[in-house]
């Protein structure tokens, strides 16, 4: 937990810099909120709440006679588990309209639930740390959240990282270059998203189940060698003969190749920036540019992502809200930072000093020092009872203490202490106020 909170005051911070504001939202919303957001999958891995009190009092006898448990849902659970916090915020936005300032930046650090297989990066109850800006259409905002993933998996220390890009309208430009009629849009990308976890010929057996024209599938392995390219400029100068039918998917391309060009000028690594054309997000929510983020040689999956949408908020009654916004996933950026064991210097505990409590010492002179330090801003610890040295330095080791304070006789009668670094193992004999001035400079140095 002192990694985790690490890990979400350090994005706090990162949010905060760039003017984004925290929001809450319940952990449960309307069944009906949440259905049909995330794609017929997504629907799928929704956990149900059971409606209060006897719940089968108005269930759907005929469904449940047949033990047909979707259309037995509606009359039996009304409300869910949020499955993510993009939904929820839209309808935050609606509820609130009159109180905000728009284009409105909020961020939101709170757990999410899915009812997924577990595994290796998958959970079913896990922490987002979102931020979304909405009430603008500038690509501007793009640019920022873009900025904001590099910094963030920056002071997070995340090796490796890649931001992966690409826009839904070039995905709909490609789909229909290969054939695809508007209808099956949606399976088009559901079987293009399962690219990496299935490989081309998964892909091609999906593409067979779902119905797609054949055309779709002879497409699909000239579109995979558009990823091997090296420069930005090559994939849009190979990806612009793919979409020479659609102006549309054209003009998404050139503001994708300014949106990186732009983030490189603004200080992003162009290593970190990758344009990928086969990157689908299958949330059927998102209506432009799309981001993913990944690392290198990790054991699991992406661990950002995120999207612009154009009308989320009609949904609740209030059209013509462009937003867009991103995900850090914490618990695989926890995973990533544990396999490539990438964690800062970290008190396990969050313990600065602590102090050693004497047999016979001035008990009132060890609650005094103990509070002095805190009001500096330390974590401290007065150890409660006046057990042996070995034993008290013993529980400062393992409490990951990085100074000890002792006051003994020869301290008392000096009006002094004796201050240990645990971690160098040098001792002084200095004021509280000299011991307040080394435990800093030695904290500074450590950063």
């Amino acid at each position: 937990m002192a990694r985790r909170q690490w890990m979400f005051d350090t994005l706090r911070r990162v949010f905060e810099s760039h003017g984004f504001v925290p929001i809450q939202t319940p952990s449960f919303e309307n069944l009906s909120t949440l259905t049909g957001k995330y794609g017929e999958e997504g629907d799928q891995l929704i956990f149900k709440i059971l409606n209060n009190g006897d719940y089968l009092a108005k269930a759907d006898e005929a469904a449940l006679a047949q033990k047909d448990s979707k259309a037995l849902i509606a009359s039996i659970s009304k409300k869910a588990l949020r499955y993510d916090l993009t939904v929820p915020f839209a309808r935050f936005v609606v509820m609130n309209r009159n109180e905000l300032t728009f284009p409105f930046k909020r961020y939101q650090i709170q757990n999410v639930w899915r009812g997924d297989r577990p595994g290796k990066g998958r959970y079913q109850e896990f922490t987002q740390c979102d931020c979304d800006i909405i009430g603008s259409e500038s690509d501007l905002c793009e640019l920022e959240l873009v900025q904001v993933f590099s910094e963030g998996l920056t002071a997070l220390g995340v090796p490796g990282f890649r931001i992966l890009i690409n826009d839904r309208r070039v995905l709909q430009a490609l789909a229909e270059a290969g054939g695809v009629a508007t209808d099956q849009f949606a399976d088009w990308t559901v079987a293009v998203d399962k690219l990496d976890k299935v490989g081309v010929e998964g892909v091609l057996r999906e593409m067979e189940q779902r119905g797609l024209p054949s055309s779709a599938a002879d497409q699909l392995p000239e579109l995979v060698k558009l990823r091997a390219l090296s420069s930005v400029d090559e994939v849009v100068a190979a990806l612009s003969a793919h979409l020479a039918d659609s102006e549309t998917g054209k003009a998404a391309l050139e503001g994708l190749k300014e949106l990186l060009h732009r983030a490189t000028a603004s200080g992003v690594s162009a290593d970190a920036l990758v344009l990928d054309p086969l990157l689908a997000r299958g949330l059927d929510y998102y209506t432009g540019a799309i981001f993913e983020v990944a690392v290198e040689d990790a054991p699991i999956g992406s661990i950002c992502g995120g999207g612009r949408y154009d009308d989320l908020t009609g949904i609740f009654g209030w059209s013509g809200m462009s937003g867009v916004g991103i995900s850090f996933g914490a618990d695989r950026i926890e995973d990533v930072l544990n396999h490539f064991n990438a964690w800062p210097m970290l008190s396990s505990d969050g313990l600065d000093v602590m102090v050693v409590q004497m047999d016979g010492g001035d008990v009132s002179r060890e609650i005094e020092v103990s509070h002095r330090l805190r009001a500096e801003g330390l974590s401290v610890e007065l150890y409660p009872d006046a057990a042996k040295l070995k034993k008290q330095f013993k529980h400062a080791n393992d409490r990951g203490a990085r100074w000890t304070v002792v006051i003994g006789e020869a301290e008392l009668e000096s009006g002094k202490l004796a201050l240990k670094d645990m971690e160098g193992g040098e001792q002084w004999t200095v004021t509280l106020e000299e011991s307040i001035q080394r435990i800093q400079e030695g904290m500074d140095a450590h950063e």
